[in-house]
């Protein structure tokens, strides 16, 4: 039968966390119909074989074959998910379960696809952990336009078919509100525990920065133009066409009248900026193509219906 709520939590060598989250969700869930779903993300210390000994009706354990990575993990949880809101949780006992019963509430009474949490007093080191999170969400804020204050908090409750729709890969978990914003989400945000870690250490550390920033070019590009690549490739390439070709046209009247343009800085940069404009046109006209292949081969719209309103009825689509 169909859970009213899927609980995602994604481990990676958190043998010693199992049993107390495990207990504290059972504890903090009483009353709730949900499903329990850990996604073991390649666990090398034993962490399957704790989640084996905590087996109970409602838990379900998906074993990866290596591991792949948090958005991967996550992807597999909410894609084994059945129900009708998931909720998402790091599996170190630093969030708080109990916050989800208050999550879910917002969700439904309020018609949110999404309720995410901010990590109010955040139990993590200063310099490793919370400037670099301050400033990664910051910049994340100002490009995307998704005002959201907490970026890296993984407790959030959303709607089953946003969650299904967001296509997670790479680093992208960090970017779920901004996915979720694609797919036509109504999105809030709400103060919840945090806990410091006890048992184990950190999966996160400084180098993984240069990743989101990677992913973050994606996002924008996303947010801004996947659904018009043509305005960002082909405006760039018709500006760069041109300027090179002004610049072309003013050396060949200054070649007319007998100078020597040959070697010229002007010269270069005036036929490298005709080659880059042409460049980004086709790039553009190709990309655009992709776009269009992506949404007619299959059957995707470029719009999201969240419901038809008429007399007697108001009927929700997914």
């Amino acid at each position: 039968m169909k859970p009213y709520l899927s609980v995602i939590v994604c481990v990676y060598n958190e043998r010693e966390n199992i049993r107390p989250l495990v207990d504290k969700i059972r504890k903090d869930l009483d009353g709730i119909d949900y499903e329990l779903i850990y996604v073991d993300d390649g666990s090398t210390d034993g962490t399957v074989g704790e989640l084996k000994e905590v087996m109970f009706d409602r838990l379900r354990i998906v074993e990866l074959r290596k591991n792949y990575g948090q958005s991967a993990a996550l992807a597999a949880g909410i894609d084994e998910a059945r129900g009708t809101y998931l909720a998402t949780l790091d599996g170190d006992l630093q969030n708080d379960p109990v916050d989800i019963p208050m999550m879910l509430a917002m969700a439904e009474k309020e018609e949110w696809d999404l309720v995410a949490g901010i990590r109010a007093n955040r139990q993590d080191g200063m310099i490793l952990r919370k400037i670099p999170s301050k400033i990664a969400n910051a910049i994340i804020r100002q490009s995307t336009g998704i005002h959201i204050k907490d970026y890296g908090c993984t407790l959030k409750v959303f709607k089953s078919d946003v969650a299904k729709d967001m296509g997670l890969y790479g680093e992208l978990h960090r970017f779920i509100p901004v996915l979720a914003s694609l797919e036509g989400a109504r999105i809030t945000q709400v103060d919840v525990h945090h806990h410091p870690r006890i048992h184990g250490v950190s999966k996160y550390g400084i180098g993984r920065t240069f990743r989101v920033i990677s992913d973050l070019l994606l996002m924008v590009f996303f947010r801004r133009y996947l659904q018009k690549p043509m305005h960002l490739f082909g405006t760039s390439g018709v500006i760069a066409f041109g300027v090179g070709a002004l610049i072309n046209l003013y050396l060949l009247g200054l070649k007319l009248m007998g100078q020597d343009i040959w070697g010229k800085p002007l010269l270069i940069l005036g036929v490298l900026l005709v080659i880059g404009g042409i460049q980004f046109i086709t790039i553009g006209i190709i990309v655009e193509i992709m776009m269009r292949t992506y949404y007619e081969s299959q059957n995707k719209t470029v719009y999201k219906v969240r419901r038809i309103i008429q007399s007697g009825s108001d009927r929700s689509h997914g």
